[in-house]
């Protein structure tokens, strides 16, 4: 089990976001976070790559590669990121620098020394985004499902265990959106587990998955995949649920 939360609270700005979450993560499973704007699923998202703290008190279980993040020390949390990849909406590219460059800094500031086996690391992810062409380009000359590949060829630089992926597609037309999901389920594939959270329903009948859904405060399994394609597309914030809108 990757990644293991059992009856956990999940709070932002001293608020319940969502209560009582089951979730579960096998390796190699490909996972889908759906729900409206505002329903938890960033926040979820955040307490796996350590960005938002669940307290001892409010978790019978929360685990993360082996690792509780209910008293992990924040000096620790470094160590368990480099055993994911985060993939943002935004991208997060840096546009002082090409491509390579980008993925070059990660390496580097991953411990990576040699400038041979770190050229030879950004050539196989590149390929395996089939953005090789594009290495010396920078982030600025490219579309946004360029950039958003090149996200994801810098999520897989150092072979992680699992790729976190918050809403991938969020600012992309349906083709350019299949196409990066259909990188991710390659990805998963392979072996990787992948948790990605989106708001676009169209994509699970596309790219079928295990499916949590954030509503009412709390996170259901679907157990059923047509249940989770019946659902309408869901974009409206929700007033009852009281989580930053930005975030999610």
């Amino acid at each position: 089990m990757l990644i293991d939360y059992k009856k956990a609270n999940i709070y932002q700005d001293e608020r319940l976001i969502l209560k009582d979450v089951d979730f579960q993560a096998e390796e190699g499973e490909f996972i889908y976070l759906i729900g409206r704007v505002g329903s938890g699923k960033s926040s979820l998202l955040k307490t796996i790559y350590g960005e938002l703290d669940i307290d001892c008190d409010d978790a019978e279980k929360a685990e993360v590669l082996g690792v509780s993040v209910l008293d992990i020390k924040r000096s620790h949390i470094p160590a368990l990121r480099r055993q994911m990849g985060i993939i943002f909406q935004d991208f997060q590219l840096l546009h002082d620098r090409t491509v390579a460059k980008n993925l070059g800094f990660v390496l580097q500031a991953t411990g990576w020394t040699d400038k041979k086996k770190i050229a030879r690391r950004i050539e196989e992810v590149l390929l395996q985004v089939n953005m090789m062409d594009k290495k010396d380009k920078m982030p600025s000359e490219l579309s946004g499902g360029e950039q958003q590949r090149i996200a994801i060829a810098r999520a897989l630089l150092n072979e992680p265990k699992v790729i976190i992926a918050d809403e991938p597609t969020g600012n992309l037309d349906p083709e350019t959106a299949a196409n990066i999901v259909s990188i991710l389920k390659a990805t998963c594939q392979a072996g990787t587990t992948v948790i990605m959270s989106t708001h676009n329903i169209n994509l699970l009948s596309q790219f079928p998955g295990k499916v949590y859904r954030c509503g009412n405060g709390e996170l259901s399994l679907l157990e059923d995949g047509n249940e989770a394609r019946d659902l309408s597309e869901e974009t409206a914030p929700i007033e009852a649920v009281a989580e930053p809108i930005e975030n999610d």
